[in-house]
């Protein structure tokens, strides 16, 4: 199976340490989009974003969830756990974390943009967002695992991970100790270690 990412990103990386919590990554080929000719991610992926994951047949799985899902049904199961309230919060945290992501993106990308033409109501509006999110991890850290972890764990761990990387200026810690102390731990699990960007 052929991955295609992006070395920075965090919905990449959740498919990396997914993989590697079941011992698979060795199944995975680490394909840079850099390295594909022009045009070549949207043939893979119509909304030409990574991660997109080529399986051994030609056909292609996109978005991280889906591939995510798929990795876990390969190693056996246990990220995504069985129908039921563990399964919804582990999806429910899956969807915070990639949120929190899709926020930070956002700011990423706009404060990329020339000064005169960057929309500060927007970059508030996505600031605002990763706030909230934070705020909610901080409320369940205590009820999160750091053994065996679901789905919902790894993406907020690799959505902190994202905001340790981009906004390394601005202190998420800061008034969320429990959250702090979840993440020390978790951050230092081989899978986390070795896809730290």
């Amino acid at each position: 199976m052929q991955l295609v990412f992006s070395p920075t990103s965090p919905f990449v990386r959740k498919v990396r340490v997914c993989a590697i919590e079941h011992g698979l990554e060795a199944k995975l080929t680490l394909a840079p989009v850099g390295d594909l000719a022009p045009g070549t991610i949207r043939n893979l992926n119509p909304l030409a974003k990574v991660p997109a994951l080529i399986l051994d047949d030609g056909s292609v799985l996109y978005d991280s969830p889906v591939i995510c899902e798929y990795i876990d049904a390969l190693g056996g199961g246990g990220q995504f756990p069985k129908a039921g309230p563990q399964r919804w919060n582990a999806l429910r945290r899956q969807a915070l974390g990639d949120g929190l992501c899709d926020a930070a993106l956002r700011q990423v990308m706009e404060n990329r943009r020339p000064e005169g033409d960057r929309h500060l109501d927007e970059n508030e509006h996505q600031a605002k967002a990763v706030t909230a999110a934070l705020d909610v991890m901080a409320a369940e850290a205590s009820s999160l695992a750091t053994e065996t972890l679901t789905i919902g764990e790894i993406a907020m761990a690799c959505a902190l991970g994202y905001l340790d990387l981009r906004f390394a200026h601005q202190d998420w810690r800061a008034g969320r100790p429990s959250l702090a102390a979840w993440y020390q731990i978790v951050a230092q699990r081989p899978s986390l270690l070795a896809t730290r960007p």
